[in-house]
């Protein structure tokens, strides 16, 4: 059966999908509609909720240690990497902050996409070799503030460069996809709960 492993990022972890004040995240919507989706399509989910989990984003001078000798110290790290290995389709969902990804998920990509374990570097400088051998499809999925067409040409797409070109097509991935959410705030209800049923029928494709 195929397997879907979505990375999630937000302080309110994927509890927060329900309409309540102070404790409502469209991100975590996107992941409880994804998880319908997927679920209904007969495919299995797995969620890594960064924040609920407790995930540590920092690299200390331990990690980067264990991380250069091609080993893992944190054991969340390692449960993690065997998770992703598993999957055959990564979807990554989280809110654009400054541009770019909340510092968990910076983390993630620094710690848990690890040489020697998720992807190999035979030649220093050279094209990386990817070891996520079921992997099929990458996923982004994102919301923000920033209207859609300054975030792309203004700034230039910072989120796809460090997520696609920077990370998976430097380990020679390209089958990769971007799904964006901007200005949610100024949405009605009904109009977010349209959005929602839309991205249900894209993200399984």
């Amino acid at each position: 059966m195929k397997n879907i492993c979505i990375v999630f990022d937000h302080p309110y972890t994927v509890d927060s999908c329900h309409n309540e004040p102070h404790n409502r995240s469209f991100s975590a919507a996107l992941v409880a509609e994804a998880q319908k989706s997927y679920k209904k399509a007969g495919v299995t989910v797995d969620v890594i909720d960064l924040h609920k989990d407790g995930f540590d984003p920092v690299m200390h001078k331990e990690d980067l240690i264990a991380w250069r000798k091609k080993k893992v110290k944190d054991s969340l790290v390692a449960d993690y990497q065997e998770r992703l290995l598993k999957a055959d389709e990564i979807v990554f969902i989280f809110p654009i902050w400054w541009e770019a990804m909340p510092a968990m998920t910076k983390g993630f990509f620094d710690k848990v996409i690890a040489k020697g374990i998720i992807y190999d570097e035979p030649q220093q400088g050279k094209i990386f070799v990817n070891k996520l051998v079921n992997l099929k499809k990458v996923k982004l999925v994102t919301v923000m503030a920033t209207p859609h067409l300054l975030y792309r040409w203004v700034f230039g797409n910072p989120v796809t460069k460090i997520v696609f070109r920077g990370t998976f097509r430097k380990m020679g991935f390209h089958k990769v996809k971007w799904l964006n959410y901007a200005n949610m705030t100024k949405l009605s209800n009904e109009e977010r709960t349209k959005k929602l049923r839309i991205f249900g029928n894209k993200i399984i494709k």
